[in-house]
């Protein structure tokens, strides 16, 4: 998508005059750290070159208009910025919308209302984050547009606080930090307890990052993300009891030996396992990436995924084929899911010169065992949101 595309668009949609401004959010990918954000762990994540285009342009009224190529069929969504409400109506404009609300109530009031018109090239449903890719678009475009004083590490926060109250999905600050700071061949190194962070440079040694969506939508809200977020708060509660603790992601593992015990339900406990090795994983593989040890990072990787499959329960049939496909390549140096899970995609480092037969060969295990396609994606790394 161009940006003489872009606009040619909204004029067709949003008709003629006026300024239009226009801008990008990437999706992002976690290459490890999972279900670690939301327990004050560590992350590790980085911005992608697909994501979320939009233009913007004031009205001279009230009302918010929302049109999206991806889903032509809803037409424009309206809605009046003096009355912001999350409806079943409104769709994908809740994310957007619940932007708005958030910035409002942070004092970021828009003086008009705007049309608005977005496309996207992240796979729907994928886990790539396209929904804080959606956030972290409205925010810049709001920014940009109304002249507002925020940078992009508060907006993030702002995209957080929509999605957990607006849209009521109890998501951690990673996929939203990463979108909004993402810096091009990168990954950040981020600490979700104090939102300290590193920028690594992703040298992965004659090797490339594909992307394998599993084609299973999920939606975060219906799915069991938010039990599992409740899960872990169960079994840090429990272990605060004894230990002054304040994060699951505050424990080493060999503390977590000595308190795992508190923890009284077995599946509680099993959540907590993976929230504290998962983070220390993360630290581990962050260390090996430095030290240019591809192959441990990748081992780490593997490690992560048997983790969320066993402890966690979040991979679920496809995902599981994809990944224990993937294991069986040659070339492959680590493949694990990303994201939620329940559906969505799965990420595998492999070297370049075996790309094309992991696609075909993942490919045609996937279709037999699960009887539809999977989709996939050599994926390079982008900078944050921001002007287009």
């Amino acid at each position: 998508m161009t940006r003489e595309e872009l606009i040619k668009n909204f004029e067709e949609k949003m008709g003629k005059g006026g300024e239009i401004l226009t801008f990008f959010a990437p999706g992002r990918v976690n290459l490890i750290g999972e279900h670690t954000d939301y327990n004050g762990g560590h992350v590790f994540p980085c911005a992608l070159t697909i994501g979320t285009y939009g233009a913007i342009r004031k009205r001279d009224d009230d009302l918010m208009r929302f049109f999206s190529l991806n889903f032509p069929h809803r037409g424009v969504l309206k809605s009046s910025i003096r009355d912001i409400v999350n409806t079943k109506e409104a769709g994908w404009s809740n994310y957007p919308r619940g932007v708005v609300w958030a910035m409002s109530e942070r004092g970021m009031v828009p003086e008009c209302g705007f049309d608005m018109l977005i496309y996207g090239n992240i796979p729907n449903g994928s886990g790539l984050s396209s929904s804080a890719s959606v956030e972290l678009l409205t925010g810049v475009a709001l920014r940009g547009l109304f002249g507002f004083s925020v940078d992009n590490q508060e907006l993030a926060l702002i995209g957080q606080y929509s999605e957990n109250h607006f849209n009521g999905v109890n998501c951690g600050i990673m996929d939203q930090f990463a979108i909004a700071m993402g810096k091009k061949d990168h990954a950040i190194f981020l600490d979700t307890a104090t939102l300290q962070y590193t920028y690594a440079p992703l040298k992965l040694e004659g090797a490339r990052i594909v992307i394998a969506s599993s084609n299973k939508k999920r939606g975060l809200g219906d799915s069991k993300y938010n039990e599992r977020r409740s899960e872990c708060e169960a079994a840090l509660a429990m272990i605060q009891k004894e230990k002054n603790v304040p994060s699951l992601g505050a424990l080493t593992p060999e503390e977590f030996e000595e308190v795992s015990s508190l923890i009284t339900d077995p599946v509680m406990r099993k959540r907590a396992r993976h929230a504290v090795l998962e983070n220390a994983r993360t630290v581990e593989a962050v260390k090996a990436l430095e030290n240019g040890d591809v192959a441990a990072f990748g081992k780490l990787m593997n490690e992560s995924h048997i983790s969320l499959r066993d402890d966690y329960e979040v991979t679920g049939r496809e995902l599981d084929t994809l990944v224990e496909s993937a294991w069986k390549q040659e070339g492959v140096l680590g493949s694990r899911m990303t994201g939620a899970g329940f559906g969505g995609c799965t990420v595998s480092i492999v070297r370049e010169d075996a790309i094309d037969a992991f696609i075909r060969n993942v490919g045609e295990e996937y279709v037999s065992a699960i009887g539809y396609a999977a989709d996939f994606y050599v994926v390079d790394i982008g900078d944050g949101a921001g002007e287009f």
